[in-house]
């Protein structure tokens, strides 16, 4: 048992299989100390099985994003587990595939909307429900793909990240005094179910197979596991706003 996170209370979402990121997230935290509580959406008895596959078996909290009650009493359900939290995990993201695959010019704007809900605005969403719970103040910790630039097939997924990007910001500047930090790690892709959910998700594989210069297993999540794990420590006071590169260096590669 490690000690980097000892004593923390965690909530992670996004844990959907065994490959998912927030998965070895929570299982990293639980071997450094940290007591955790996952949430759900929609096939509980799916997260709860993986959820059982953890070092320590971990409560599963339902969750929809979108969802107004679910938001307004999530505070209380997850105090019936722990009495607070330290940190926060957001895994979540979702765009309809009208809106991904090279259908950008056509994307209608429901679909564009319901991606900006669930996988931007619901960072903010999200971080406010708990907000009771993190007295101490305490690390939030969202997931990323780089918006810096346009992405072949990923489309107002991609206008999605960016918005993830500038709402992580805003987070930081207003909860800041409350001694809460917001900080984003930008994976490289990995092969989750999320990600085979996109179409044309294979023309990415080739963009990291060949210009990582650390190079770059798209079937190990543990790497951007640890810098989740690391952000929700106290390794990082002092750090905010900040979006952490873990996709083997393709980011500062030029074409």
């Amino acid at each position: 048992m490690g000690e980097l996170l000892n004593g923390k209370r965690l909530l992670v979402t996004g844990v959907i299989t065994d490959a998912s990121i927030a998965f070895h997230v929570a299982r990293l935290a639980q071997q450094e100390g940290a007591e955790v509580v996952l949430t759900g959406f929609g096939r509980l008895s799916l997260v709860e099985r993986f959820a059982n596959r953890l070092p320590k078996p971990a409560p599963v909290v339902e969750l929809d994003v979108t969802n107004t009650e679910h938001l307004d009493t999530l505070a209380d359900r997850v105090r019936e587990h722990v009495d607070g939290l330290d940190g926060v995990v957001h895994s979540i993201g979702f765009a309809p595939q009208t809106a991904l695959g090279g259908n950008f010019l056509n994307t209608p704007w429901e679909d564009v909307a319901t991606a900006l809900h669930v996988s931007a605005y619901s960072l903010k969403s999200l971080t406010m429900a708990v907000l009771p719970l993190l007295e101490r103040g305490g690390s939030v910790v969202g997931m990323d793909f780089d918006a810096s630039v346009a992405w072949p097939v990923y489309d107002w997924m991609g206008v999605a990240k960016a918005a993830l990007e500038s709402c992580a910001r805003y987070l930081a500047r207003d909860l800041g005094p409350k001694g809460v930090r917001v900080n984003l790690v930008a994976a490289g892709p990995i092969r989750t179910m999320a990600a085979k959910s996109i179409p044309g998700f294979e023309e990415f594989e080739a963009t990291w197979t060949t210009r990582a210069p650390l190079g770059w297993d798209l079937k190990d999540p543990e790497p951007a596991a640890r810098a989740v794990v690391a952000l929700l420590s106290d390794w990082f006071p002092k750090t905010t706003g900040e979006i952490v590169h873990v996709d083997g260096g393709v980011h500062a590669m030029g074409g």
